[in-house]
C-alpha cells in the first residue's frame, strides 16, 4: 500500500501519528500542487491519500483520473473541496477525522485583538527601534456583529461579552429564539453591518453565502470598523474588500482566509497597510493535529482490516 500525505508545510506530520504499525510506503508532500494535471500526475499511482482540510482540491475531473486510489482520508468532519459522490462512483471510500473547533474561534480573537491594538505594526516597530507609532482602540463597550451564530460564531460571542461587548447577530435563517439563549440580538443584515465595530464571519461557504460580503456590505460599516474573516474567503467579494481598504471606507480587515490559498505573492492584500494577515492558522495547533492524523492512521488501519470506520457520505 502506497499513502500519500499532502500538504504538510510544516513537515510534521510524520511525529503526530504511528504511521509505521501501518506497515506501508508513505511520501509526504510538503509544497501545495500546481493544478489538477499536477494533482493527477503526482497522486496516480497512491492507494491512500491523506488531504489536510481543503487545501488541495478533489473535483470529479480530478478523482476520475487516480485509478489506484481507494481511500481519501480527509481531516476533519467536513470537506467542501472533495466531491464525495463522484469519490463513491469510483469505488474510493471517504474518511473523515474528529476535530475541535476551539482553536479556531481562539484565532479570531488573535486576529480582532491585533487589529484593535495595531500589534503587527507596533512589534515590527519595536524590532525596527521604534516606539508607540500608532493609536489602538478599546473594544469594551463597543459592537460585535456576527455573520453567522452557528458553534463559532456562538463562541465568539461569548468571548465578546467578556470583553463587554455588545453582541449582535444576523444570518439567513438567525431567530430571536435562536439567539436569545447566547445573549445576542438577532438583527437585520443591513442593521448588522451598519452598527458593527466589529464584524466577524462565521458562515459555511455556499451558494447562498458566496460573495454576501461585497461592495454594498462593506459601504454600509463605519469607518472604524474591523472585518474580520476565519471563515472562508470567497464569503467576502475580494476585490470589493480591496478596494474598500485602499478609500479607507473600512479601518481594517484581519483575515485568515483567502479566494485562492496559499495567498499568491504579488495579491495586493499583501500590499496594504490596513490589513492584518495570517496564512489560514486557524486550526493549525498541535491539539488538532494531534487529533487528525492520529485518527487518519486509525481509518487507513480499518480500511486495510476491511471495515472502514468514520466514512462520509
Amino acid at each position: 500500500m502506497k499513502i500519500a500525505i499532502l500538504d504538510d508545510y510544516q513537515e510534521v506530520a510524520l511525529g503526530f501519528g504511528d504511521w509505521a504499525s501501518l506497515g506501508a510506503e508513505i511520501e509526504v508532500f510538503t509544497e501545495p500542487f500546481l493544478d489538477a494535471a499536477d494533482v493527477v500526475a503526482r497522486l496516480r499511482e497512491f492507494d491512500v491519500v491523506v488531504a489536510m482540510r481543503e487545501r488541495t482540491r478533489f473535483p470529479a475531473e480530478v478523482l476520475d483520473r487516480l485509478p489506484a486510489l481507494e481511500l481519501l482520508v480527509s481531516t476533519g468532519h467536513r470537506n467542501a473541496a472533495i466531491d464525495v459522490a463522484a469519490a463513491r462512483r469510483n469505488g474510493v471510500v471517504v474518511s473523515s477525522t474528529g476535530y475541535i473547533a476551539a482553536p479556531a474561534a481562539e484565532h479570531t480573537w488573535a486576529l480582532i485583538l491585533a487589529a484593535a491594538r495595531n500589534v503587527p505594526a507596533e512589534s515590527e516597530n519595536m524590532r525596527d527601534g521604534g516606539w508607540q507609532t500608532t493609536v489602538g482602540t478599546i473594544l469594551h463597550g463597543k459592537t460585535l456583529g456576527l455573520l453567522g451564530l452557528g458553534r463559532l460564531g456562538a463562541g465568539a460571542a461569548k468571548i465578546g461579552q467578556a470583553f463587554g461587548m455588545e453582541t449582535i447577530a444576523w444570518s439567513q435563517n438567525l431567530t430571536r429564539e435562536k439567539a436569545d439563549p447566547h445573549g445576542v440580538t438577532a438583527v437585520s443584515k443591513d442593521d448588522l453591518f451598519a452598527r458593527a465595530d466589529v464584524l466577524s464571519v462565521h458562515l459555511v461557504l455556499s451558494d447562498r453565502s458566496r460573495g454576501l460580503v461585497g461592495a454594498p456590505e462593506l459601504a454600509a460599516m463605519k469607518p472604524t470598523a474591523i472585518l474580520v474573516n476565519t471563515s472562508r474567503g470567497p464569503i467576502v467579494d475580494e476585490v470589493a474588500l480591496v478596494d474598500a481598504l485602499r478609500r479607507k471606507e473600512i479601518a481594517v480587515a484581519a483575515l485568515d482566509v483567502y479566494d485562492v490559498e496559499p495567498l499568491p505573492s504579488e495579491h495586493p492584500l499583501r500590499t496594504l497597510d490596513n490589513v492584518v494577515l495570517t496564512p489560514h492558522i486557524g486550526y493549525v495547533t498541535r491539539e488538532a493535529y494531534e487529533i487528525f492524523y492520529r485518527d487518519a492512521v486509525e481509518d487507513i488501519a480499518a480500511f486495510q482490516a476491511g471495515s472502514p470506520i468514520r466514512v462520509m457520505e
